[in-house]
């Protein structure tokens, strides 16, 4: 957790480095419009809605003792995760991809610097990568586990014998039956889920931190309120619900609080962060540079490949195939619904966004 705290940090603070530049395109290109001063105080109201939409987005399922409809124990949190779901692959497939490739073929770059679409092929690495990951990261985790819990298994082994013939004694004396506990195969199935929700919920908030700085960037050194506006509008919604998703997988996690609290605040601040480091470079950054369209485009679009395959993989497969759902014909297509409402909204959202 402490490397995965250091990784953000340095991300959110060195990544507005590589974007400043100085301009290579023609500056006839720059957007008509520009108004500093109305745009500034878009950009003030963006930072207040964002962070309480984010904050709000992924408390929800955190705090899921006071709102029932929206603990991973409800039916309608699969309704919702994938409602969720479907907003975060919209968001990788419609919103995100399409910008790194229009940053990786911009006129402002060499004419066809690359010699094939790059931005997939990023996308694709990004994607493998997320596997690979995924893969060994829960391999590790679940050895470092049970490692520990045979050797607390084999201290206390003595303990347990004595508990037995002390239940067995009380058992006769008394004359009645005691709960029992889960058994071995139970809490081994419940460690490796709980592990998993653990791997699940860091990568996916890597892949919307990475997204998050840009797009805040981006809007934070915008000075145009038509871009700006509709941004607003897209940037909350989307937090709302990616902050549910989110939230919902560091709930299943079962982190410790100060653990829990740590990822959801980096959750809220992040896409703020970026737009109050975009005000602050705005005068020295420009997006249409050399260093800021590739420095985008291959950070936009590794993000989409870490945000397609946890969608796909993490959050659809996953739940789509859990026997609760499969046995249940009334919440899969609630599901199918729910997946489908989401992947529409945020879809539409690019028309103006």
């Amino acid at each position: 957790m402490k490397s995965f705290t250091l990784l953000l940090i340095t991300l959110v603070v060195f990544l507005p480095i590589y974007t400043l530049a100085e301009c290579t395109c023609d500056k006839s290109e720059v957007e008509e419009g520009n108004n500093r001063a109305e745009a500034l105080k878009y950009k003030l109201v963006a930072i207040a809605t964002i962070l309480v939409a984010g904050g709000i987005g992924v408390s929800l399922p955190i705090l899921g003792k006071m709102f029932p409809s929206f603990s991973p124990e409800n039916d309608i949190f699969f309704m919702i995760k994938a409602f969720v779901a479907g907003v975060i692959l919209a968001t990788g497939m419609v919103h995100i991809l399409p910008d790194a490739f229009e940053s990786l073929t911009s006129p402002c770059l060499s004419k066809n610097p690359w010699g094939f679409p790059f931005s997939g092929f990023v996308a694709m690495l990004s994607a493998i990568g997320t596997l690979m990951v995924d893969t060994f990261a829960t391999s590790y985790y679940q050895r470092s586990h049970f490692s520990k819990a045979k050797l607390i298994t084999g201290d206390e082994e003595n303990v347990g014998e004595h508990q037995a013939h002390m239940h067995l004694h009380t058992h006769a004396t008394h004359g009645h039956a005691h709960g029992s506990t889960l058994s071995p195969n139970d809490q081994e199935s419940s460690s490796s889920a709980m592990i998993r929700h653990r791997v699940v919920s860091q990568v996916l908030e890597m892949g919307i931190i990475v997204h998050s700085v840009i797009i805040g960037i981006s809007l934070g050194a915008s000075e145009s309120p038509k871009t700006i506006k509709p941004l607003v509008a897209a940037l909350t919604f989307h937090q709302l619900f990616e902050g549910i998703g989110l939230g919902g997988c560091i709930s299943q996690a079962k982190f410790k609080a100060r653990a829990v609290t740590i990822m959801a605040v980096f959750f809220s601040l992040t896409t703020p962060i970026g737009i109050a480091i975009g005000l602050g470079i705005s005068k020295f950054y420009d997006e249409n540079s050399t260093k800021a369209l590739i420095v985008e485009g291959i950070f936009n679009s590794a993000s989409a490949g870490i945000l397609v395959y946890m969608a796909l993989v993490d959050l659809l497969a996953a739940d789509f195939m859990n026997p609760r759902l499969q046995n249940n014909l009334r919440l899969q297509l609630g599901a199918n619904f729910s997946l489908l409402l989401g992947a529409g909204c945020m879809s539409l959202l690019a028309k103006w966004a």
